[in-house]
C-alpha cells in the first residue's frame, strides 16, 4: 500500500524564521510517506538551524550556496529546478516573498524558483505588521497571479509577543495542499455530503446503545473528496478522530440528530455518501436517572430509528437537481444477495459492501476489502486496501457516474 507521495521529488525551501523548528517534523513526515526530499536553506535560515539536522532527516545533502565548490559543474540552481515535482517554501519570510514576486535570483533558492516549471507552494510566516503591510499583500497577490499556491498563515500569539496573522500554517493543512497538488481535481465545484461514525442512543444519563464503528471510512472519504476539489460537508457521529482541514464537520450523537442534519443539507448536495453506521433502534424510554442494579426491570423496549438512506432514496424521486446516492452495507453473511436487495430497495446508484466478520476489514481497522455494486448491474470486488485507498477507488466510480 504505497503513499501518494512515494517517489515524488519535493524541494523544501527553508528561509530565516524562528518557525523553522516546526518544519523538522514536516520533513520527517514526508520521508515517512516515501517522498524524495531535498532541502535548500537561505543564509538567514542557517542562523537558526544547521543544515546537518535536515540532512539527517531527509537522507540527502542540504544546499545552501549558489556557488558551492562541491557542485560547480552541476549548476545546482538549474538541476535542482529541473528535477523537482514540487517546491515547498516554508517558512517563507517577507524578504523571500519579495524576491520571488520581483523575479530576483539573489540566492540559490530564488534562482531555483525562477528556473523551475514545478508546482510552487508558499507558506508566508512573519510578524503580523509585516504580513499586513501593503507591500507584502501586493507581493503575495503577484505570486498568486504567477500560479503559485499561497497557504494562508495561522493567527495567534507570535514569538515576538504580538498577536495576529503570520504564524506558520499547521501541518495537516499544508499536507492536504501537497496531496491535492498531486491529485486530479475531478470533483471540483461538487457539493458532497458524507456521514461517518456510529450513533449513540441513550438508555440513561450514563449508558447508550452503540456499535463499533470508528468513522475511519467516512473520514477517509471526506478527506479524499476535499483533496479532489469538492466542497465537503461531513456529518459525524461520536468518533476519536482529528478534525479534517478544509471540511465542514457537523457533530451529532443520535440517529435522530443525524437524520435532521442530513435532511437539512440534502438539497444542496450533488453527491451523498452514507458511510455512517446508524443504529437501527433506540430505547423507547430514556431514563432521567441512572438505572440501578437493584431496579426490577430486566428488559429494554426498542423502537425503530429513521432509515435515513431509504428516505433519501425516496426524496430523490421528486428532486430536480441531479444526485448520485451511495450507500454502505456492513454484512456478516449473504453479502451480495443482501447488497443487491438494498441497492434496489433504497434506490441507490452505488453500494459498498464490507464484510464485518473479517479481521482486516469493516469496523475499527485501518484497512477495508469491499465489493461495489452499481445500479446498472456492475460488480467490482476491491482488494484489501487502506481505507484512504478504498475511498479513492470509490470516488473513481462516482466520477464515472
Amino acid at each position: 500500500m504505497s503513499s501518494l507521495l512515494a517517489e515524488k521529488k519535493i524541494l523544501f525551501g527553508i528561509t530565516g524564521s524562528i518557525a523553522i523548528y516546526k518544519t523538522v517534523d514536516w520533513i520527517r513526515s514526508l520521508v515517512k510517506e516515501e517522498a524524495q526530499v531535498k532541502v535548500v536553506m537561505t543564509e538567514a535560515a542557517t542562523r537558526f538551524v544547521t543544515g546537518l539536522t535536515f540532512a539527517a532527516l531527509s537522507g540527502n545533502r542540504v544546499y545552501e550556496s549558489m556557488f558551492d565548490p562541491l557542485d560547480q559543474e552541476l549548476i545546482p540552481h538549474i538541476n535542482l529546478a529541473r528535477e523537482a515535482d514540487l517546491i515547498l517554501i516554508a517558512p517563507a519570510t517577507a524578504q523571500t516573498i519579495a524576491r520571488l514576486a520581483h523575479g530576483l535570483a539573489e540566492d540559490l533558492l530564488s534562482a531555483i524558483v525562477l528556473a523551475s516549471r514545478a508546482k510552487i507552494m508558499i507558506c508566508p510566516t512573519m510578524n503580523s505588521q509585516m504580513y499586513n503591510h501593503p507591500a507584502t499583500k501586493q507581493n503575495l497577490a503577484t505570486l498568486k497571479k504567477y500560479g503559485y499556491t499561497v497557504i494562508e498563515p495561522e493567527s495567534g500569539l507570535m514569538a515576538c509577543g504580538e498577536e495576529g496573522p503570520g504564524r506558520l500554517p499547521e501541518w495537516p493543512m499544508v499536507h492536504k495542499k501537497i496531496l491535492e497538488s498531486f491529485t486530479p481535481q475531478d470533483l471540483r465545484d461538487k457539493s458532497i455530503l458524507i456521514t461517518a461514525g456510529p450513533t449513540h442512543e441513550p438508555i440513561d444519563p450514563v449508558r447508550f446503545l452503540g456499535n463499533r464503528s470508528s468513522g475511519k471510512m467516512g473520514y477517509a472519504l471526506a478527506a479524499t473528496a476535499s483533496r479532489r476539489g469538492a466542497d465537503v460537508t461531513l456529518v459525524s457521529g461520536p468518533v476519536n478522530l482529528a478534525p479534517l482541514p478544509g471540511v465542514k464537520t457537523i457533530q451529532v450523537k443520535t440517529a435522530r440528530e443525524m437524520h435532521h442534519e442530513v435532511l437539512n443539507c440534502f438539497n444542496d448536495a450533488d453527491i451523498v455518501i452514507k458511510a455512517a453506521a446508524v443504529a437501527d433502534f433506540r430505547p423507547e424510554i430514556e431514563a432521567d436517572q441512572k438505572i440501578k442494579k437493584s431496579d426490577s426491570a430486566t428488559s429494554l423496549n426498542l423502537i425503530p430509528n429513521p432509515d435515513i438512506l431509504f428516505e433519501l432514496g425516496q426524496l430523490r424521486k421528486t428532486r430536480k437537481k441531479p444526485l448520485v446516492l451511495v450507500g454502505f452495507a456492513a454484512e456478516s453473511d449473504n453479502h451480495l444477495e443482501e447488497g443487491r436487495r438494498k441497492l434496489k430497495e433504497k434506490n441507490l446508484d452505488l453500494l459498498a459492501i464490507n464484510d464485518i466478520m473479517a479481521a482486516d476489514s469493516g469496523f475499527d481497522v485501518d484497512t477495508n476489502r469491499i465489493t461495489l455494486l452499481s445500479r446498472n448491474g456492475g460488480e467490482e470486488e476491491l482488494p484489501l486496501l487502506s481505507k484512504e485507498e478504498t475511498a479513492m477507488r470509490i470516488w473513481d466510480q462516482v466520477v464515472k457516474l
